[in-house]
């Protein structure tokens, strides 16, 4: 019993490590400021358009994805910085290649919105349109 309290406890403070590092994200960095700022639009027409379940788990998805790859491309930076304080090619190419996922997720999510969106515009509420 000693050993599951124990080990229970460690699962907890993981978490509390996780939303340390979630807070950092959101207030330090303008980047994942600006995928909230589209996550909450996108949410607001989700919600206007009176998107089915599987939609909502389109942008749910594309949204966690942006998120997800804004704090591994964040978390590279910090790393690089760390072990490469003076500038080195491989370490600027590092930083260019996570961010390239980021732009990588946030184009094609932006794009399957546009589908979402132009689904429920021309199939489900054409009397938007006019």
């Amino acid at each position: 019993m000693k050993r599951f309290i124990l080990y229970s406890r460690g699962r907890l403070s993981a978490f509390g490590y996780a939303f340390r590092g979630a807070y950092d994200l959101l207030r330090n960095h303008a980047p994942s400021k600006i995928h909230i700022l589209a996550f909450i639009g996108m949410i607001t027409v989700s919600w206007w358009l009176e998107f089915p379940l599987w939609k909502w788990v389109a942008v749910l998805l594309c949204s966690g994805m942006v998120l997800a790859a804004e704090a591994l491309n964040t978390a590279v930076e910090y790393v690089v910085d760390l072990v490469s304080p003076d500038y080195h090619v491989l370490a600027g190419k590092a930083k260019d290649v996570a961010a390239g996922a980021v732009l990588f997720t946030a184009v094609f999510s932006g794009l399957i919105a546009i589908l979402l969106i132009a689904d429920a515009l021309w199939w489900h509420h054409p009397e938007l349109l006019y």
